[in-house]
């Protein structure tokens, strides 16, 4: 299983960006993914996740939208009114039980994408 993150880059801050999140090989419909960032010189963070439903971190409930295209076995992250603290590498990650996703335990992560918001 592979997780291909596309999607980061500069923006300002209240802006916006997509960032996606492409599964190649055996990912169910049922598995949970989600998204994860780490600033520099911090521990990696949870964000948000979807399966049956969606979670999100309080940090970014209200801004962050998580979406999830099963016939494309891809997961998108929507995120408006941005930040300088979002400033981060974004990590995608894939579970197959865990509820909300943890740091530590992930079955599959994805190489990051940088998104930097600038002030």
């Amino acid at each position: 299983v592979q997780l291909q993150a596309s999607g980061g880059g500069l923006v300002e801050t209240g802006g916006s960006l997509r960032l996606s999140c492409a599964a190649s090989g055996r990912i169910a419909g049922s598995y949970v993914m989600g998204w994860f960032r780490q600033h520099p010189g911090k521990e990696r963070e949870f964000v948000a996740c979807i399966r049956y439903s969606t979670y999100y971190a309080d940090s970014v409930n209200g801004r962050f939208t998580i979406s999830r295209d099963k016939a494309k076995n891809t997961v998108y992250l929507q995120m408006n009114s941005l930040k300088p603290d979002d400033t981060a590498v974004y990590y995608c990650a894939a579970d197959r039980d865990s509820w909300p996703l943890r740091t530590y335990g992930v079955e599959y992560w994805g190489k990051g994408t940088l998104v930097t918001v600038s002030s």
